[in-house]
């Protein structure tokens, strides 16, 4: 039997050519996109899933609640935080901290002379965080391997890097900063891509220099905290605990504004934007969840396509029904040839969808930047989706219309007298309607999408970026001792035409915060971002000032300028008002010469920090160079080469302000992209099956159209009638879709600080888009309709 309904099968799909090409199309675009889109989030969701012990393993974060309601998050925990959790949790089996930093990795030769050199993080690390992450160790073990000052465990790629062969590693010496030297003890097999902890070279803790600062006002995303729950305790039982920790360490009551430590599960490090990570890469749920409802949206647009276009062609096989029932054949057997045809479709389809997703792939690895792979071996979860893809489209794309095709009256068919509900809302109008909906939510979420990111293109900062390359410099005693000479070389070259040094340019995600005291009184309503910076910094970046006077020529704290919002926090109303008060931050105290005018400090997804920017030339590890816009290329070439003569024991590393600013909204810019990808796929199936239902009412009312035609009716006024129906489909589809798409936009526009405001255009163009092509594509079938000839309509009648 099986094999007489494949024949069957294959012999009617070969028979309607057009019909099986249009559905196959329809299908495997359907699928391929996904197939897409289904790699792409399992690869999201399966970030730090390598771990033994993922499910107990919990890291550290901070948040400040603010008076006003408003909250802020770092992935940053005071340094004493490590300690203090061991003392007051013994919930936790296992307590680590880990410092990142960064600096010139140099390896030495036979003769004690630098033969490789090259810029790269390490992360100091406490030997209990490799009994938390189940690394694979090599060559080592953790507790002996970084028990000491100045030794090192370098991954399998790092270490066949620098020393030829990984196993020739072990016992020798690299030289960090220049100066520090530090043994090589131990070796750990290469992290998978998908982690948010990118550790390659692992140096002891007791080699941090800070390890022992006992301050818990300052808070950096560098220091991160990670703990092991004990088996059987849940983190919600350490909720009290916490309260009690808060009120010992910070001097206050639970309820007051301040720092608030949590505790966030591992699996939601990568998913979660509020807090970042190592990697530098997140992947909100948010996002995810966007891509997997459009993935829906694509399955069941393929699969109302195939209904409208099986249905259409149910009438044409009305004999076949009828006869094969006269044979004998019961209406369950029917079912399952035509689901046998629906079966043999969705996996030529999704053969087709397959290779297609090869094809697309590297498209969407560049998109992305991500390891993404295709492979059945490796992630058989694949091939677990495919098989649910078959079985999941066939039965919604072919249950209905074999329910349909086999519920024929035998009699009816024999003589060609079928009708399939041809008037009214039945399901396949519902369906179209459904159908446009979809359709339309993703063009006015496009229009919405390409227009915020145009007005984040647009938007002014409070600075200017443009044509400032933003260069690392060396921060020890020596190379800093060379700044002034480097500085005036460079102010001498054609096409300079500012310089500074600094810590972090104006809009910077690597953020600094602490308490502060202002006039002798400790503020504890909020902290103040703190930046460092030389005289020239406002010039270099176009900052403007709205009272007092720019910071003086000085290599230590003698000054500060804050910004509006650190005045409105302080309830301060005038500017003038703040200059010559008394600002201490880290012990340092100073007056405040100046007040900047508000700038985005971060992405405009975040509103502005309250910021406090002085002079400490030990804090400077970056250079500003403002260029002439037409000669940024050669002048460049000339920076790198004045540099490498200054700092020759250095790696040059430089990169434009403008590329980091881009690189806050490279979601933003991925989704844009495959909004309109995939809004693309979408009109393409839905106008297939357009298409395939006007070819059904067409085919329907070809008796009408031609009695009508005989009665004197033009081929304009028979086009104007099958047309009207679609259009008020198209019309209810603007209606349904209007609400829906307002409520998705303005949940996702809310993610932003600073946002466009939602206006009826973006509506009004999506609805005149559907309502043009509808009325094209539905004109150009029904003229066809109108213009054959009546006779071969009515000359069996």
């Amino acid at each position: 039997m099986f094999k007489l309904n494949l024949k069957i099968a294959l012999r009617n799909l070969w028979k309607n050519k057009g019909y099986t090409l249009i559905n196959i199309a329809g299908l495997s675009i359907g699928m391929a996109s996904c197939i897409l889109i289904f790699i792409f989030v399992r690869y999201q969701f399966s970030f730090d899933q390598q771990f033994e012990n993922k499910d107990r393993i919990y890291r550290g974060v901070t948040d400040w609640k603010y008076s006003n309601g408003s909250v802020d998050g770092s992935q940053g925990v005071p340094i004493p935080f490590a300690e203090e959790m061991r003392t007051e949790f013994p919930q936790f089996e296992k307590v680590a901290a880990i410092q990142s930093g960064r600096g010139v990795i140099g390896v030495k030769d036979a003769e004690g002379k630098i033969r490789f050199k090259e810029e790269s993080s390490i992360y100091y690390t406490q030997a209990d965080f490799f009994d938390i992450f189940s690394f694979t160790w090599l060559s080592g073990k953790p507790h002996e391997a970084l028990a000491e000052p100045n030794t090192v465990a370098l991954s399998k790629e790092k270490a066949a890097l620098y020393f030829g062969d990984w196993q020739k590693a072990l016992g020798k010496t690299i030289v960090f900063k220049k100066n520090v030297l530090l043994k090589v003890t131990g070796i750990f097999d290469d992290q998978a891509a998908n982690t948010s902890l990118p550790l390659k070279i692992v140096v002891s803790y007791p080699t941090f220099a800070r390890r022992n600062l006992k301050s818990w006002s300052w808070v950096s995303s560098s220091s991160e905290c990670y703990l092991l729950l004990k088996e059987g305790i849940n983190i919600h039982d350490l909720d009290a605990a916490l309260v009690r920790f808060h009120q010992k360490v910070y001097k206050k009551s639970s309820t007051g504004d301040g720092n608030h430590h949590s505790f966030q599960p591992l699996k939601d490090i990568h998913n979660n934007s509020t807090y970042g990570n190592f990697a530098g890469k997140t992947m909100a749920k948010k996002e995810l969840y966007g891509l997997i409802v459009i993935g829906a949206f694509l399955l069941l647009t393929a699969c109302i396509n195939f209904i409208n276009l099986a249905t259409a062609q149910a009438v044409n096989r009305s004999k076949e029904v009828g006869v094969r029932k006269v044979l004998g054949s019961d209406r369950r057997q029917l079912v399952m040839q035509f689901l046998g045809e629906t079966i043999t479709i969705t996996v030529i389809a999704v053969l087709i969808a397959c290779v297609l997703t090869e094809m697309a792939l590297p498209y969407l690895k560049e998109l992305f930047n991500e390891e993404i792979s295709f492979s059945l071996l490796k992630h058989p979860v694949i091939f677990l989706f495919l098989l649910v893809l078959v079985i999941l489209v066939s039965f919604l794309a072919g249950f209905y219309p074999a329910l349909i095709m086999s519920g024929f009256s035998p009699a009816l068919a024999i003589k060609n007298k079928v009708t399939v509900n041809s008037g009214g809302m039945g399901l396949r109008q519902v369906l179209v309607v459904v159908q446009f909906a979809i359709t339309i939510i993703l063009i006015i979420s496009t229009l919405i999408v390409l227009k915020q990111m145009n007005y984040l293109r647009q938007k002014p900062l409070g600075f200017n970026p443009d044509a400032v390359a933003l260069v690392s410099v060396p921060d020890d005693s020596l190379s800093k001792s060379r700044y002034d000479n480097f500085k005036t070389r460079l102010l001498s070259l054609p096409g300079v035409m500012n310089v500074s040094y600094f810590d972090t340019p104006p809009s910077s995600q690597n953020v600094s915060e602490t308490n502060f005291y202002l006039n002798g009184k400790e503020v504890t309503d909020f902290q103040v971002r703190t930046m460092s910076a030389d005289m020239h910094y406002f010039e270099t970046f176009g900052l403007e000032l709205v009272a007092g006077k720019p910071l003086p020529k000085s290599d230590t704290t003698n000054a500060y300028i804050v910004n509006e919002t650190f005045l409105k926090k302080v309830n301060i109303s005038a500017p003038e008002e703040a200059l010559g008060k008394l600002l201490k931050i880290n012990n340092a105290t100073a007056r405040i010469v100046g007040v900047a005018k508000d700038f985005n400090d971060k992405s405009l997804h975040e509103e502005i920090t309250p910021i406090a920017i002085s002079s400490d030339k030990a804090s400077y590890y970056n250079m500003a160079v403002k260029m002439e816009s037409k000669r940024m290329l050669e002048v460049m070439k000339e920076v790198k080469k004045l540099w490498d003569v200054s700092f020759p024991d250095d790696v040059y590393s430089s990169n434009f302000i403008n590329d980091d600013l881009n690189e806050y909204y490279d979601t933003e810019r991925v989704m844009g992209i495959l909004f309109r990808v995939f809004s693309g796929v979408i009109i393409f199936i839905s106008f297939i099956g357009l298409f395939g239902l006007i070819s059904f009412v067409a085919s329907q009312r070809t008796r009408e159209v031609a009695i009508r035609k005989v009665l004197g009716a033009s081929n304009f006024e028979l086009v104007k009638m099958l047309n009207g129906s679609f259009l008020l489909m198209v019309f209810f589809a603007n209606v349904v879709a209007w609400p829906l798409a307002y409520f998705f936009v303005r949940g996702w526009l809310n993610g932003f600080a600073y946002r466009i405001e939602l206006s009826i255009w973006p509506f009004v163009v999506a609805m005149f888009i559907s309502m043009v092509t509808t009325l094209v594509t539905v004109s150009l079938r029904s003229y066809r309709a109108a213009r054959t000839n009546p006779i071969d309509a009515l000359k069996y009648e």
